[in-house]
């Protein structure tokens, strides 16, 4: 039976098997990351994929897959002779799992024999399996940060290094990153997604006959396995012969001057981050040329790899969507006549067959040729378009105890946004300034905005830091005080499968050797260990939260340009939400009641999104609003109990919709504060005559009270220097 469905199988994504037969055909491509909503056979391309790969040579034997080259070198388990057998394997695919532990990635001590014999011996972690081979991951977006550096080091230098309990080894990992994803799930940090060499953008096919075609070979698949892998052999293995011929013929693919020209030109135009995109883009060029039989790269090779290496590496504001401009990239590639190939050149390797025929290639469906039309809804890099403004970026990560982020990502963003970042708002009021009334208060009202009135942000600003207070249990972030797996160690408690405290062990089982009969001298016999004397590290780092918006879209909150300042302040936060690795959700009441605009997700760029297009006006129904966010909370203490939530109210603390509006509000204040959620009300209150109400709220929530112009780290700092100093003994004194 056999273990993956077929690649050739594959209906209807011609983008991602191109991308995946070009990372194959050139390996120092550097591997493909597929984005993609659910349910569009990324995981399943990927697996089939081995079986089209050729086998390789490697050292018999040998725990670290080394190649019959390196006979005579160095691995930690010692020097390969120099007359050690050689025998084939196919190429492996190895999963990285989303909770795998540190000591399974690199490898670490061989804890039985360690502790039994007393001898060191290291014990080959994931990526010495994944040596020569596909390191595959799923939902690589969901991987916590400890795992994401250690793949960054081995991606980078082509080798593991292990430094840890006692061992002290290092060996060759080159291996093509795989890592499949759903953006809906949240976005990559910037320095994983440039270790991809290709990104392509996926979709599950709109025509009716190409979707019964997908159901109709699946269940075929299912129902004979057998019989649906041989129906498809022959173009397994057609398309298979075709990339050993390609990784022939790429080798003998020249970089011409007008290749190296056009490849500039077009880099230089989308505005890449370093030079890594120059190559990875001839590189793929020249694997595409070789696919298709040429020993020459063309425009077309070039257009192709554009695509598909710059659309996660060109420069992009904050909440700027992935892609590309189209229009852009045909004028940067320009129009000329693609010079001629040299006469002297080998006319055997000037063949077309594969580009002009498809003789000795598997269906369509799997091996895609880069000139046939692209279904709009599968391209994998979309010009950018006016509502894709306010979707988030990848962002770079603060230190968890600061508030400056000092990372490469975001120097120039934060520099460009801070300068440009809306002034306190009480600060931007004239002294005639008159808080306008709610609409639902007084029909006709001056100033009174009409319902579903749409404000735009600004661009967003460096936020102060909000955390949920205490320490917690949950998964590993950058916002709030918690016991995790990574972190620095503060102690040791029961032994939980992972991160043995080998000191803390050695202590407990020291007291009982006596009773368990070890005999010798003090420095002599062996350490006597039973199940109950194993114990595990306790660290505590940092966690992620789920922060939950509840904002207020009413008519008060649409006056003039106080949303567009609300809406900034929450698209802040929301980028600092990313950052720091949380999960986001977005209440919202306006009218008569209130709605969750967004469910808790990871996605802060469909938050940012939702909040792009919050309509404001209409009565206050602050009730309704904190209710929808105890019901929101509590939903979510079911599904995941560890995530400590953190609420953002944003509003001015009216409450205008309905009979005893101020009561309901104080009652549901009062339930919400029950519960010992952290809360933070944002007081969106401007003018000259303020009634305070959001005061009043903030403390019937027992929540931290910060004025709209105080999110801002700048803001913040201004007042406490201005408390402090009206404070200052020369001020007292005079």
């Amino acid at each position: 039976m056999p273990q993956h469905y077929p690649f050739s199988a594959v209906v209807g994504s011609d983008d991602m098997a191109l991308a995946l037969i070009l990372t194959a055909v050139s390996p120092s491509v550097g591997g493909v990351l597929i984005r993609g909503e659910k349910g569009t056979a990324k995981s399943t391309m990927v697996r089939a994929l081995t079986g089209v790969l050729p086998p390789i040579d490697v050292v018999a034997g040998d725990r670290f897959s080394s190649a019959p080259t390196d006979r005579g070198s160095e691995t930690p388990d010692g020097r390969i002779p120099a007359d050690a057998p050689v025998e084939e394997r196919p190429v492996r695919l190895v999963e990285l799992p989303i909770g795998v532990s540190e000591d399974r990635i690199t490898g670490s001590l061989h804890l039985e024999s360690a502790l039994s014999d007393g001898v060191t011996v290291f014990e080959p972690g994931l990526l010495a399996r994944a040596h020569r081979g596909l390191l595959y991951v799923d939902e690589v977006n969901l991987l916590h940060d400890h795992v994401v550096d250690l793949l960054l080091d081995a991606a980078a230098m082509g080798r593991v290094t292990v430094e840890r309990d006692g061992v002290s080894v290092d060996h060759a990992a080159r291996f093509v990153l795989i890592g499949t994803m759903n953006p809906e799930e949240g976005e990559l940090r910037p320095q994983l997604l440039d270790r991809f060499g290709l990104t392509v953008e996926v979709s599950a096919p709109r025509d009716p006959e190409l979707r019964a075609e997908v159901v109709r070979r699946r269940i075929a698949f299912e129902s004979d396995p057998t019989g649906f892998a041989a129906a498809f052999a022959a173009d397994e293995a057609a398309l298979a012969d075709r990339i050993v011929a390609a990784r022939e013929l790429v080798a003998r693919v020249p970089m011409s001057p007008w290749a190296l020209s056009t490849i500039a030109r077009v880099c230089a135009g989308f505005d890449v981050d370093g030079m890594r995109a120059d190559i990875v883009t001839a590189r793929t060029a020249a694997a595409h040329a070789a696919w298709q039989g040429r020993a020459r790269i063309t425009r077309e090779d070039i257009r192709v790899a554009a695509r598909m290496a710059l659309p996660h590496r060109r420069r992009r504001a904050p909440f700027d969507a992935p892609g590309l401009d189209e229009d852009l990239l045909e004028k940067l590639l320009g129009d000329d006549d693609e010079p001629d190939p040299e006469p002297d050149g080998d006319p055997d390797t000037e063949s077309t067959d594969h580009a002009e025929t498809s003789d000795g290639q598997p269906s369509t469906d799997g091996a895609p040729e880069a000139d046939a039309p692209r279904d709009a809804d599968t391209a994998d890099a979309a010009a950018p378009s006016a509502a894709d403004d306010t979707r988030i970026g990848p962002g770079t990560d603060a230190h968890p105890d600061t508030e400056l982020d000092t990372d490469r990502g975001t120097e120039e963003s934060d520099t460009r946004t801070n300068a440009t970042a809306p002034q306190r708002p009480d600060a931007e009021q004239g002294p005639d300034t008159v808080e306008e009334a709610d609409p639902g208060d007084a029909a006709g009202a001056p100033g009174g905005v009409p319902p579903g009135t749409v404000a735009s942000a600004a661009d967003p600003y460096r936020t102060r830091l909000l955390s949920v207070a205490g320490t917690g249990h949950g998964a590993a972030g950058r916002r709030s005080r918690a016991l995790t797996s990574s972190g620095r160690r503060i102690g040791s408690g029961d032994f939980t499968g992972s991160d043995l405290h080998l000191p803390a062990t050695i202590r407990a089982a020291a007291r009982w050797q006596a009773g368990r009969g070890r005999t010798g001298d003090r420095l002599g016999g062996r350490l006597l260990l039973a199940p109950e004397d194993l114990r595990s590290a306790v660290r505590e780092g940092r966690e992620s939260n789920l922060v939950l918006f509840c904002v207020d879209a009413s008519g008060s909150m649409a006056a003039r340009t106080r949303m567009e300042q609300v809406k900034t302040a929450i698209l802040s936060l929301l980028l600092d939400a990313y950052r720091r690795r949380d999960t986001v959700g977005l209440v919202t009441f306006r009218g008569s009641g209130a709605q969750v605009a967004l469910p808790p997700t990871s996605s802060v760029d469909i938050a940012a999104t939702r909040l792009a297009e919050l309509p404001a006006g209409g009565r206050t129904p602050l009730a309704e609003g904190l209710l929808a966010t105890a019901e929101v909370l509590r939903i979510e203490r079911v599904r995941d109990p560890r995530r400590r939530p953190l609420v953002v109210v944003v509003t001015d603390g009216r409450a205008t919709h309905g009979p005893d509006a101020l009561a309901r509000s104080r009652a549901a204040a009062a339930g919400l504060a029950s519960r010992g959620t952290t809360s933070v009300v944002v007081d969106c209150e401007t003018g000259r005559f303020r009634m305070g109400l959001a005061v009043e709220l903030a403390a019937q929530l027992g929540a931290e009270h910060v004025p709209l112009g105080e999110v801002t780290a700048e803001g913040l700092t201004d007042t406490v220097r201005a408390r402090t100093h009206s404070r200052s003994p020369r001020n007292e004194v005079a």
